[in-house]
């Protein structure tokens, strides 16, 4: 048998984008830095179960695992696009190792209380925030061009499935040991990310006359996803999911506790289940994204998912708790990792760092309120009423958002464009003068003023999506056929950045608009500033 599946293996490592060493030894540690944080929130929501009968204290671990992302996400995002991905990375490994093993040292003294608990997971998700960004731009840096499909799906798998199998090794450590004991066994994970990171180095970072700042760069963000349909299309899915799918983290100890009446053998079990359906999800996502749409594979797995918590809740059955949990591990690995594909696959290099934690902020903001109300909603009407909910509530909002579809970036769509022709400038102003503004005067036959109109406010969200703050078209009435385009840009130094965040497909765009021009007359741009 193993001669039989040597040839197919050795092919599909040759394929995968695990055969540079570089980015095998960032997978590696990926993979340990994902098991470490989700080890870590799963152990203390059963430590907590332990101190306390409240299902909302237990439901308030993935609270404060999860609100970081909501406060210091946009920072988090705007710091990865700006400094050394790779010293920033280490620092967040370093501090999560501490902390991680600290709070062991804690609960091994027998000195943990609920409030000191959820601190240190506040703490430790503030870290993760930092380190998430970073890391998913990274993938990007380590692969050529060809591999970064593939390596940004593997990137998002293994997130997502050591998110998912995380809470089935908490399980098994916290029965096989004890929850200190498995607290310093989490910390172990972190290690892997500082050891491997020995084996890649950040890329040279090209040279930046006009450089962002951090505020800044939240604001281009906040803008870049505001003006991009595709972004915020994930957005709006991520939050959904989310939503109602926190529930099952939330509440898995307290629906092995009280509804199945088993101890931490039985909710090692339905961890299991739940992170073997991640796994089984995670060979079928790349296959699926190949074979099918990005948006008929995260509607799959959404069903996949009602079904899964409707049969949680049918009853006290073990065996029906199990199937149902395996099938929510499988829809959530499913649901994120292609959503997380989609996200690092349509934005460009100079903000992708921060479409991944607008991403994660909606995500992780989602899981935080969801698992506050679910606990709640159990408290008052038991786990299995607070399951039927969040299924009802899931199946509403994929009805509700069905024409928002999803799908994968192309590559003309985060690829820079080259073509940036040389100003000719009196003075060079400096980077704060400011406003700009931006005319550019078309001539255009009356046969093609339909066809202009329609091409030139698809151009209006490439300017707002780069920088414009303000944008309109304007057409002469005392000259047929002359029309001017005026968008406004805060800064000297923000127009330069907008005019190098062109990628291939807005080239594109702004190709076809020019190429309505009236024959024989040149387009005319007149760059004014501010005094």
């Amino acid at each position: 048998m193993s001669k039989r599946f040597r040839p197919l293996v050795a092919h599909l490592f040759r394929s995968s984008p695990l055969r540079h060493a570089p980015f095998r030894n960032f997978y590696i540690g990926s993979v340990g830095a994902a098991l470490g944080w989700a080890t870590q929130t799963t152990v203390v929501a059963w430590l907590m179960a332990t101190l306390t009968p409240s299902a909302l204290m237990v439901a308030l671990v993935q609270s404060a695992a999860t609100v970081p992302s909501l406060l210091l996400g946009l920072f988090a995002g705007s710091l990865a696009d700006l400094v050394d991905r790779r010293r920033l990375i280490l620092i967040t490994q370093v501090l999560l190792f501490t902390a991680t093993a600290i709070l062991a040292a804690i609960t091994l003294a027998d000195l943990a209380t609920p409030g000191l608990l959820l601190a240190f997971t506040f703490l430790i998700g503030a870290c993760f925030t930092f380190y998430m960004p970073a890391q998913s731009a990274t993938i990007n840096d380590l692969v050529s061009r060809a591999d970064v499909p593939r390596a940004v799906a593997l990137g998002a798998v293994a997130f997502n499935v050591a998110r998912a199998v995380g809470p089935a090794l908490a399980g098994a450590m916290v029965a096989a040991l004890s929850s200190g004991s498995a607290l310093f066994a989490s910390a172990v994970f972190f290690l892997a990310m500082i050891v491997t990171r020995r084996g890649w180095k950040s890329p040279a970072r090209p040279s930046r006359a006009m450089p962002e700042t951090l505020l800044s760069g939240i604001e281009s963000g906040l803008r870049f996803t505001r003006h991009s349909p595709a972004m915020r299309a994930l957005i709006v899915h991520n939050i959904s999911f989310a939503l109602c799918a926190s529930i099952v983290l939330a509440l898995l100890p307290v629906i092995a506790r009280d509804q199945l009446e088993l101890g931490a053998g039985g909710f090692g079990l339905l961890s299991a289940s739940f992170g073997i359906g991640a796994v089984v999800s995670a060979l079928m996502v790349p296959r699926g994204l190949h074979r099918a749409s990005l948006n008929a594979v995260v509607t799959t797995f959404i069903l996949i998912w009602i079904v899964g918590a409707l049969l949680i809740a049918s009853g006290n059955y073990r065996a029906v708790a199990v199937t149902g949990a395996f099938l929510t591990g499988s829809a959530w690995t499913g649901v994120f990792s292609s959503l997380s594909a989609g996200t690092q696959t349509s934005a460009p290099a100079w903000v992708r760092a921060r479409s991944v934690a607008m991403n994660l902020i909606a995500v992780q903001a989602a899981m935080a309120l969801g698992s506050a109300f679910w606990g709640w909603l159990a408290s008052l009407a038991g786990p299995r009423l607070a399951m039927v909910a969040a299924a009802g509530t899931m199946l509403v909002l994929f009805l509700v958002n069905r024409r928002v579809r999803v799908k994968m970036g192309d590559e003309a769509d985060v690829t820079p464009s080259m073509h940036l022709p040389e100003l000719a400038l009196a003075a060079e102003p400096l980077p704060d003068d400011g406003p700009v503004l931006i005319q550019i005067e078309y001539r255009i036959v009356a046969e093609n003023v339909d066809r202009f109109l329609a091409a030139i406010h698809r151009v209006e969200i490439i300017r707002r999506r780069n920088g414009a703050s303000a944008w309109l078209i304007f057409r002469d009435l005392e000259d047929e056929g002359r029309f001017v385009e005026r968008f406004m840009i805060r800064s000297w130094g923000e127009y330069v950045r907008l005019r190098t965040r062109l990628t291939v497909s807005d080239r594109e765009l702004q190709d076809a608009v020019e190429g309505l021009q009236q024959d024989g007359v040149p387009v005319r741009v007149s760059r004014l500033i501010a005094t």
